[in-house]
């Protein structure tokens, strides 16, 4: 083997890795450590323009529809639920609860470290096209009370951006009639014990969505 070979794998390793951290990483993820994705706008091209969010933030400003914070207001009818994920690196999960409008959830959940997510809900008139983004962030912890502005489903989208598996855990308490699981490859319905009957409608047609 020639003496430089050495040295040409290790700059060429070096190299890779560099394009991975700079370019590939804010443009696939949003992940921008060096602030290079931003500067660059490859950024953007995780993060587009977010028409679920400005519907969202729309309707938050004449309705109360999520309350976060310790000190929402408690709700106290309805059924408790707990569910628990493991995410790997890079991971991504979706969970949603069906609820009738106005019906309020208390809810709480808490990673072992930070996620990004964003918690949203569509309705079974209109469907996905309708949905609606309350509150896209990273965080560990996220607590409150949610009141549906429409019958249909809500809840979370979780992704571990993080090279470290995290666990999940979500605990609600509400008028929560049912819930669905939506992976990266199947989706498990699971029922929610104690709860009442379904709300009329249909969530047929919806999938897990991507990464924003």
């Amino acid at each position: 083997m020639n003496n430089k070979t050495p040295l040409i794998l290790a700059v060429g390793g070096v190299a890779v890795a560099a394009i991975i951290v700079f370019f590939v990483l804010p443009a696939e993820t949003g992940y921008d450590p060096t602030g290079v994705g931003e500067a660059t706008g490859l950024t953007e091209i995780a993060n587009p323009e977010n028409a679920e969010f400005e519907r969202g933030q729309a309707r938050m400003a004449t309705q109360d529809v999520l309350l976060l914070g310790a000190d929402a207001p408690a709700v106290t009818e309805g059924v408790s639920d707990s569910w628990e994920i493991e995410l790997a690196p890079f991971e991504s999960v979706e969970f949603k609860y069906e609820i009738a409008e106005g019906q309020p959830m208390a809810f709480r959940w808490e990673a072992t470290g930070p996620v990004n997510y964003d918690m949203h809900s569509h309705p079974y008139e209109g469907g996905v096209e309708m949905t609606e983004s309350y509150s896209i962030d990273e965080a560990q912890v996220m607590e409150g009370t949610y009141i549906p502005a429409f019958t249909g489903i809500h809840g979370w989208f979780w992704e571990n951006r993080s090279m470290d598996n995290v666990t999940l855990r979500l605990e609600a308490t509400g008028a929560m009639t049912h819930s669905t699981v939506f992976g990266s490859t199947a989706v498990q319905e699971r029922p929610i014990e104690g709860a009442g009957p379904r709300p009329e409608g249909s969530a047929e047609g919806h999938e897990m969505q991507a990464g924003e």
